[in-house]
């Protein structure tokens, strides 16, 4: 189903007939404390409703889905105050940004959108720190589902060992978070999460699994979603551990540096490959599953 796109020099619209369904902000205006990054939103189902929120009061810093890491050595990519073992959250005055530095393709066709991105990681206090190639595409695959397909990959340019983390691998329990991270609205609160394994909630926090979906209502409509996020086997400590939510806010993230901190020495570089399928209604274990199968294959179709 062919897909269209709006470039306004600040953000990209991906749209399906008269609903746009994807905004990608590539350059962002927020503050420093927020870590300005490229993010995806807002995102909506095929039917219209919308499945990610934008700086919510408890952490502005969350926005739709965005490629977001807060401890990368010294450094925080996140957003807000960075945890240090024995020390809790500081604010180090250390939010980094990931700055667009040029788009290489930028196209629409029949199949979907495709983009490749070039940017740099600039710390706050002015240094360059990483350089990334991200590719992402969207395609249409009924009329109740879309997939979104994304892949990084980010190199240390610095002289020194970066060693990539969490505020778990910091000490806090649980938190493991730091990745392809998405918010979900208000309403989703309280959703049910399909695994593998089965369904739950704030339980499923840490289970490693290829999937996980995450089914939300909507307020106003009687309406449901389900979002089937994708991790890849090829990447770091895959099969992923899953950060997931459900209170106090919707939030799902595989968190490749959950708990198990990986070294990068100069030059090194980290891939990573993930996909999100935004269904309309509630897919169940068995739907979610298929619609991962999907998600799967869209991203090695992405490369």
């Amino acid at each position: 189903m062919t897909l269209h796109l709006d470039d306004n020099g600040t953000a990209v619209s991906i749209n399906k007939g008269d609903l746009t369904i994807l905004r990608y902000v590539y350059r962002p205006d927020n503050a420093q404390f927020e870590s300005p990054r490229p993010y995806f939103e807002p995102l909506y189902d095929l039917a219209g409703n919308q499945v990610s929120l934008y700086r919510p009061h408890d952490h502005v810093w969350h926005k739709g889905i965005a490629l977001s890491l807060p401890n990368a050595g010294p450094e925080n990519f996140w957003g807000g105050a960075t945890f240090r073992r024995g020390k809790g959250y500081v604010d180090e005055k250390n939010d980094g940004a990931m700055v667009h530095s040029e788009f290489t393709e930028l196209t629409s066709d029949e199949h979907g959108v495709k983009a490749v991105e070039r940017l740099d990681w600039i710390t706050q206090d002015g240094r360059h720190f990483f350089s990334e190639t991200r590719t992402f595409a969207v395609t249409v695959l009924a009329d109740d589902t879309w997939v979104l397909s994304f892949t990084t990959a980010f190199t240390n340019d610095t002289e020194n060992t970066v060693v990539m983390g969490s505020p778990t691998t910091e000490g806090r329990e649980n938190a493991g978070y730091g990745g392809f991270f998405w918010r979900g609205p208000r309403s989703f609160t309280e959703g049910t999460v399909y695994t593998a394994e089965g369904e739950g909630g704030d339980e499923k926090m840490g289970e490693r699994g290829d999937w996980l979906a995450y089914r939300g209502k909507h307020d106003s409509v009687d309406a449901v979603s389900t979002l089937v996020f994708t991790d890849h086997p090829e990447n770091p400590t895959a099969p992923v551990k899953w950060f997931v939510r459900t209170t106090p806010f919707a939030a799902v993230c595989p968190a490749p540096f959950f708990d198990t901190e990986l070294p990068m020495e100069p030059g090194d570089t980290v891939t990573l490959r993930h996909a999100v399928a935004i269904c309309n209604g509630d897919t169940g274990i068995d739907g979610a599953a298929k619609a991962a199968a999907l998600a799967a294959a869209e991203l090695d179709r992405l490369g």
